[in-house]
């Protein structure tokens, strides 16, 4: 719509993941190096993650479009599947026929596929995405499949990849043999401050024109602090910029203009706000509203209370803080004096046991078991 105003080809902040358009922070060229080791090498298992937009499918597509043509890949994407469904995905992919065909026999014609492949000096690679959804049965019937390996190399390559989530899930110890496998792991971190400003200049540049929109530094620390450096989030931010400049012409992207725009996408609510947050903001704003809807009297009245109400929950907090700590320090008094007298008690004990072994030995040495050599010995020892 705004391409030609702006002298672009294409649209520079399209969400499709598009490798063309992959810029290569230092975050993203260590996981594409790693990729492509572990592919070359055949390494066996590579796990790469990455919070959600951080560009991770987009790393795949690159691997698939620059490997070589002795790489034969099957990519799988969806992962909400039952065991028998993900076998079939892969085969399929890898252009083995499913037709008819249940697990083992699809097992048994993917193994016939991969010694084939071996054979033609080919490295099949398989790549599952959005892994973080796959049930730990899943997982480990995944790992089953490195099992397919000669004497000296691996048969098939896997790549999972998927959200944080998913190093939790194989963190499982039901899982520890498949930690084992995974010989390369990698994780993908937003872009810094100026990894974003470089971000968005390359994306112009690949669409046509570099300087197709003037951006000062304090529009590009808006786009961060909003974004987060997650270049999806950066994106939907600059192509709703674009659009808001276009309707404007004008090619300045100013503090205002961004200020706006981040306001109308409501950034914060839509993607970084728990459901409990949402909810706080929701009561705020609709307590907002009703405060705007009455008088002016009225809410300066409302507004006071809800002053006071701030400083009485504060001042609660502080209350409730302090009396835990009094409890705390009170509780460690009577700690300290219950162990002072269980001490005590413990010396008196042992006191008193020495005193009788005394009284036993007198009274074997005496040889006289008469009650008053008794009394007599017992006033010896407790006079000592």
């Amino acid at each position: 719509m705004y391409e030609a105003f702006f002298k672009l080809q294409v649209k520079p902040f399209d969400l499709v993941p598009n490798p063309d358009f992959i810029y290569l922070s230092k975050s993203h060229k260590k996981a594409i190096t790693y990729l492509d080791y572990g592919i070359r090498e055949r390494v066996g298992f590579i796990l790469l993650t990455g919070e959600v937009g951080c560009g991770k499918t987009t790393i795949i597509r690159n691997i698939i479009k620059k490997h070589h043509e002795e790489v034969v890949i099957s990519m799988v994407y969806n992962t909400r599947v039952s065991s028998e469904q993900l076998f079939a995905l892969i085969n399929d992919d890898f252009g083995i026929s499913v037709v008819g065909k249940d697990k083992t026999s699809m097992l048994r014609d993917l193994n016939d596929f991969l010694v084939e492949q071996y054979a033609k000096g080919n490295s099949p690679v398989l790549i599952i995405d959005e892994a973080q959804n796959l049930t730990p049965k899943l997982l480990e019937e995944i790992r089953m499949l490195s099992n397919l390996e000669t004497d000296n190399v691996k048969l098939l390559q896997i790549i999972l990849v998927g959200q944080p989530e998913l190093r939790e899930a194989i963190s499982a110890p039901a899982l520890r043999q498949l930690r084992q496998r995974i010989s390369i792991n990698c994780h993908l971190q937003p872009l810094s401050r100026q990894e974003m400003e470089q971000y968005i200049l390359h994306r112009m540049e690949v669409a046509g024109n570099r300087n197709a929109v003037s951006i000062p530094q304090g529009s590009y620390d808006l786009i961060y602090s909003s974004s987060r450096g997650i270049p999806r989030l950066v994106n939907i931010i600059c192509d709703f910029l674009l659009i808001s400049a276009f309707a404007e012409e004008t090619d300045n992207l100013e503090e205002s203009l961004v200020n706006d725009v981040i306001c109308e996408i409501d950034v914060d609510q839509q993607f970084w706000q728990t459901d409990g947050t949402k909810e706080i903001a929701a009561k705020t704003s609709k307590s907002q509203e009703v405060i705007q809807s009455v008088p002016e009297e009225v809410s300066k009245v409302l507004q006071q209370i809800n002053r006071r109400l701030d400083v009485m929950e504060k001042d609660s907090k502080s209350n409730a803080e302090t009396m835990i700590r009094e409890f705390a320090q009170r509780l460690t008094e009577l700690q300290n004096a219950f162990m002072f007298h269980v001490k005590e008690t413990d010396a008196v004990i042992t006191s008193l046991s020495s005193r009788i072994d005394k009284v036993r030995s007198s009274i074997d040495e005496s040889g006289d078991g008469s009650k008053d050599s008794t009394n007599s010995i017992l006033k010896k020892i407790m006079r000592t």
